[in-house]
């Protein structure tokens, strides 16, 4: 898991907006980087680095982004595979840390390679790369009898991709929660080092070791967060509560790096936000897990559920230009923005009424 962030993370986070910035002039560079993150997410490195042109980047991001998401809604089906319901919360809040790991240790690998665009994209991959196969290849997957497959048939394939809200209410809520609280997430991390450039005064060569200053401190809580709450979740057996209090957290977080005027202050906001989001990514996949609508068919609702992780990353660059617009260009005001997105995924939690 840490490998499958590790791919994904390092280009979202730092190389492919220095990518764009370096194709298009300062004042295009947020719309252009919109159009490619938001295309690529929706679809969901060599092609990106070697890129001449923000279209060829825009493709190149797109297959990467739709094998990522390929990658991450298998990953995820691991875990009701192969982990008891007892125990669900304590690897969960494990697999927490492995977004912080990643982000931390990718943008400290991209340092090294400053100035370098192949290597910075290739780099991360390939450290990724290694593990994610050595995984697959070691699994000891649990397989279905030939008897107990279901029958496929298209019509049966395009009704995997829908849940009834009506039929599964709790997993509906768990999804707009999830939806919202990955949209703040998706403004944070596309726009971080537009938001240093512009907000913060920084130099563009500075950008790459100020988002690993960031990252890490970020890291260092969130990693803390998570191991301490997916135990206390499940010790008094609560999921709801923690997944509403890292919510708002989180949003508190984005509000102080929103008003930030320098660099210290980001790190505040940075610091702030790692305690929402260890706590969120400890708690969030075992609350899930446990409003599943059919336990026999967990693959395919995580499937499902996966699209709140993904399509939040369409829907930011797609309104971020228009928020950018009405803000007369403010980071602040998008990240203020970001900051209300994870609040109401805080309250939208509440109604869900099969967990505690």
């Amino acid at each position: 898991m840490i490998s499958t962030s590790l791919v994904f993370i390092a280009p979202l986070l730092v190389t492919l907006a220095l990518k764009v910035n370096i194709l298009v002039q300062t004042e295009q560079a947020s719309t252009s980087l919109s159009l490619v993150a938001g295309v690529g997410a929706l679809l969901s490195i060599l092609v990106v680095a070697e890129a001449p042109t923000v279209p060829v980047v825009l493709v190149g991001w797109c297959v990467a982004q739709m094998s990522f998401n390929a990658l991450l809604a298998a990953m995820v089906a691991v875990l009701p595979d192969q982990v008891p319901a007892v125990q669900r919360g304590m690897v969960s809040d494990v697999l927490g840390v492995c977004l912080p790991i990643a982000s931390a240790s990718g943008t400290f690998v991209v340092t090294f390679f400053t100035g370098n665009q192949v290597a910075m994209f290739m780099a991360p991959c390939a450290i990724g790369g290694f593990f994610i196969l050595l995984f697959a290849g070691t699994l000891n997957d649990r397989r279905l009898a030939r008897a107990d497959r279901p029958t496929w048939s298209m019509q049966q394939f395009a009704g995997t991709f829908y849940v009834n809200p009506r039929r599964s209410p709790d997993f509906a809520w768990a999804f707009v929660s999830r939806f919202m609280f990955v949209l703040a997430y998706a403004f944070l991390t596309t726009y971080q080092a537009y938001y240093l450039l512009n907000s913060i005064s920084s130099a563009e060569s500075a950008v790459p070791q100020q988002i690993f200053l960031g990252t890490l401190t970020q890291s260092v809580v969130l990693v803390a967060a998570s191991l301490i709450g997916g135990r206390l979740s499940d010790r008094i057996g609560r999921r709801k509560i923690f997944v509403l209090a890292a919510s708002i957290m989180y949003g508190l977080a984005l509000f102080v790096i929103a008003v930030a005027s320098s660099f210290d202050g980001f790190l505040v906001g940075m610091a702030i936000s790692g305690l929402g989001l260890g706590v969120y990514v400890a708690v969030d996949l075992a609350l899930v897990i446990d409003v599943l609508p059919d336990g026999n068919s967990a693959a395919k609702d995580l499937g499902v559920f996966n699209i709140a992780g993904a399509l939040p990353f369409s829907i930011a660059p797609a309104i971020a230009p228009v928020i950018l617009a009405v803000g007369s260009g403010s980071y602040g005001v998008l990240y203020a923005v970001a900051g209300v997105c994870a609040i109401i995924g805080a309250f939208a939690i509440l109604p869900v009424r099969g967990v505690r």
